[in-house]
């Protein structure tokens, strides 16, 4: 018998605004090289006003290398923009690997939703 691979988990991503304007990306399955661009285009920025985002990663079973490239070029842009983004409900895989490479300290990271969207 075959020993079949578990096939990687495709990204989605579903897009709020809050009343604030606040933008919630709730993002599931794995974000790598093969489907980041679809994080990079939701991050995408107008130049009309400040763009806040909140990153709801609970149900992201892995992110690899692209994906914290995406994370802090985005973080650069809206930093610069004034607006910012956060991180929240991190999966433990994702929570690892943000604490492995210091993006914890560049980006706001919160363990709820809720508390992430406070303002």
């Amino acid at each position: 018998m075959q020993d079949m691979a578990e096939q990687p988990t495709p990204l989605s991503i579903t897009q709020t605004t809050t009343a604030g304007g606040t933008r919630v990306l709730v993002l599931s399955g794995e974000v790598d090289f093969d489907t980041v661009d679809l994080l990079r285009g939701a991050l995408q920025m107008d130049d009309s006003s400040p763009v806040r985002f909140v990153l709801d990663l609970s149900a992201v079973t892995f992110i690899d290398s692209s994906t914290i490239s995406v994370l802090a070029a985005a973080h650069g842009n809206a930093s610069s923009a004034g607006g910012w983004i956060r991180l929240a409900a991190m999966s433990h895989p994702v929570q690892r690997v943000v604490g492995l490479v210091g993006l914890d300290t560049v980006l706001a990271c919160y363990p709820t939703l809720a508390q992430a969207l406070a303002p």
